[in-house]
């Protein structure tokens, strides 16, 4: 029987960052296994910087239902691969063929990375996104595929799944190529009220932690008011380009039915309202926009509304379309 006791050295190679859990190289599942591919899979738990692997347990131990490991590594919240089975694990079943990937055994034809996310309403972060990225083009290349052989469970599953979610497939095969063609894959970044020289607000803008939907550990929050006392995120934006810009707030029947969301364009600012009373706890895409290269303010949140309730200034990510 095959494995791959190879996978540490060639994602560290890639600069993904690893740890090992217990004997993981002679942890695996009786049967075949012969990988072609890389499977991606969310765990279904909500995961967090306090708590960035809730699913490690159970996939190196497996449930009730289904023996461990449950999958080669888990991708944690702040991008770090844990390391559980070089062999055979039971995180495919059965794959109806997707791709170049036949029909048949999937526990026996992929490697699977299963990402901790729930995947219901929150999406993978940046650092899972850009770390599974470069493992997928490293395990690829030894392997002798090409970055069609990287595939979602929802493609390959005979059952329904429908994970991973909040991801295109095809926008991640995309950048998969690009890493193994000495690309840097999709730049993102986050900026949350809490980052250091990245957000800044008046006075004027107190601080909570009252819902659980927040994004980190606390936000901001400010009354509505007619004059100009935005909240600011700044971004280093690597090139002049496109970029999709997503929002997190903590959602609140008390908060701002029209909360301004201001991005600096190329060509000026624009603003988009958000009801920030409805659709918290996760991230919401407010458009794509031209974003000019370079480190300044990008992204602000606005007093300035006709809506009621609370302003909230939660966290911002930019991504490269």
């Amino acid at each position: 029987m095959a494995n791959v006791p190879w996978l540490l050295d060639v994602l560290r190679g890639a600069g993904v960052t690893c740890v090992t859990e217990g004997d993981w190289v002679n942890r695996y599942r009786p049967g075949s296994f012969d990988p072609i591919g890389v499977l991606w899979h969310h765990t279904a738990a909500t995961s967090s910087a306090s708590n960035p692997h809730p699913a490690l347990n159970v996939c190196i131990n497996g449930r009730s239902d289904l023996a461990g490991p449950l999958c080669q590594a888990l991708v944690d919240y702040n991008g770090v691969f844990h390391l559980i089975s070089a062999g055979r694990s039971n995180h495919a079943g059965a794959s109806r063929g997707s791709g170049p990937i036949p029909a048949g055994d999937g526990n026996t034809l992929m490697i699977g990375w299963e990402i901790d996310y729930n995947g219901v309403n929150q999406s993978m972060t940046s650092a899972q996104y850009n770390a599974s990225i470069a493992a997928t083009a490293a395990v690829l290349t030894r392997l002798g595929r090409n970055s069609t052989y990287a595939r979602g469970h929802r493609e390959t599953s005979t059952s329904g799944k429908i994970d991973p979610s909040f991801i295109d497939l095809d926008v991640m095969r995309a950048d998969v190529a690009a890493k193994m063609s000495g690309g840097g894959g999709t730049w993102s970044s986050i900026v949350d009220n809490t980052t250091s020289g990245r957000f800044t607000a008046s006075a004027n803008w107190g601080t909570s932690a009252y819902s659980t939907q927040r994004y980190g550990t606390d936000y901001r929050f400010a009354d509505p008011v007619a004059a100009s006392d935005p909240a600011w995120y700044k971004f280093a934006v690597p090139t002049t380009a496109a970029y999709r810009v997503d929002v997190w707030y903590a959602a609140n029947a008390g908060y701002n039915s029209a909360a301004p969301y201001i991005v600096a364009t190329t060509s000026g600012n624009q603003t988009v309202n958000v009801d920030q009373r409805t659709g918290g706890g996760a991230w919401r895409s407010i458009g794509t926009f031209n974003l000019p290269a370079g480190d300044a303010n990008r992204v602000a949140v606005s007093r300035w509304t006709n809506g009621t309730g609370l302003v909230i200034a939660d966290a911002v990510r930019l991504t490269r379309v």
